[in-house]
């Protein structure tokens, strides 16, 4: 897969943030239990490869 190459606009927008008040806490992040070895998570993956791959396609057609 490729990498996006970062724009001039994020590294202006964190420089625009390093003034505010960083005394606000980021939330912590959830912790989800996802058997990643069953059989219907990776029939899920798979469907949704499936269907990411479609809309790519159909996305570089009508850039055709």
């Amino acid at each position: 897969m490729s990498e996006r190459q970062g724009t001039g606009a994020s590294s202006a927008n964190s420089k625009a943030n390093e003034g505010q008040d960083t005394s606000k806490k980021e939330a912590p992040a959830e912790e989800f239990d996802i058997d990643l070895e069953a059989p219907e998570t990776e029939k899920a993956a798979v469907a949704i490869q499936s269907q990411f791959r479609k809309f790519q396609k159909k996305k570089n057609e009508d850039k055709s």
